[in-house]
């Protein structure tokens, strides 16, 4: 098998473990169908967006629910907007995390606030570091699909 047959072989079984593993949903496989040769990069630029959205969302909740007075109510518009954030790239494993903490929300459960946070946490670094692999393994498999071109 020469290297760049393995390199789809690899890069197909890993992307198929994600969705398996629970990480993606088919909603990650509808962005990829909007990706095209005029915007090769658009996946990658989606989810980086999500990434830094995320990112800034997650220190919000845990600044808020550092608070003395917790706002319940902004704490739950923060946690609403990764929940579709996350649903929009197809990150189902924060998308299902961030459904138990919108109900200790409402339900003002601060305990259950911060274990809901922490899982939330746990689950995005999860599927970033996922994605982040994904996205390498492409870039190693459309670079050797170059040198395939300028060898020819």
């Amino acid at each position: 098998m020469d290297g760049k047959v393995q390199l789809q072989k690899q890069l197909f079984d890993y992307t198929a473990s994600l969705f398996q593993e629970g990480f993606l949903d088919n909603q990650f496989n509808q962005l990829e169908q909007l990706q095209d040769e005029s915007n090769p990069d658009f996946v990658v630029e989606v989810v980086t967006l999500f990434f830094d959205d995320a990112e800034r969302i997650l220190n919000e909740l845990t600044t808020s629910l550092g608070q003395e007075k917790i706002d319940f109510k902004r704490l739950d518009a923060h946690v609403h907007q990764l929940k579709g954030s996350s649903s929009s790239i197809g990150a189902q494993r924060v998308h299902e995390a961030c459904i138990p903490f919108r109900n200790f929300c409402t339900e003002q459960n601060v305990e259950g606030c911060l274990k809901s946070l922490q899982q939330v946490k746990h689950e995005y670094s999860l599927v970033k570091s996922k994605l982040e692999t994904l996205f390498k393994m492409e870039e190693e498999l459309l670079a050797s699909s170059l040198a395939d071109l300028k060898v020819v």
